[in-house]
């Protein structure tokens, strides 16, 4: 049996390394390559439609215990502003399409509002 210090860094290590995936992928994606690995839009779509999809549920989720919920506020807002960034730079190199003007507010202004407004909350009740 391994112990407790050794699993960690086993996860730890795991984790750094799937983390490499996303990382670039997102990366990759972000500047506008997707396309040159052979990803269908549709797919990509799809599969972005469906992390959108779970960030709002986690929101959500958050609701009832909305003080204590501290950490995922803002790793969903950090998720969400880099989205916004990621969009942002799209903006700036091809123009802004009507479609995109309010998800840029949402991520880049509402939603780190919303998290700075849950930090308050929480300090606020905890008096």
């Amino acid at each position: 049996m391994i112990s407790p210090r050794t699993e960690r860094r086993l996860l730890q290590g795991v984790i750094l390394l799937a983390g490499v995936v996303p990382v670039l992928g997102g990366g990759w994606g972000a500047l506008g390559h997707m396309a040159t690995v052979g990803a269908t839009s549709a797919s990509e779509a799809r599969y972005l439609s469906g992390l959108l999809l779970g960030i709002g549920l986690t929101f959500w989720w958050c609701v009832p215990t909305i003080e204590r919920r501290g950490a995922i506020v803002r790793g969903l807002a950090a998720i969400v502003v880099v989205g916004g960034l990621a969009r942002l730079i799209g903006v700036a190199s091809s123009g802004l399409p009507p479609s995109v003007g309010l998800p840029l507010v949402m991520e880049l202004l509402v939603t780190p509002l919303v998290a700075l407004w849950r930090e308050r909350v929480e300090r606020r009740l905890a008096d």
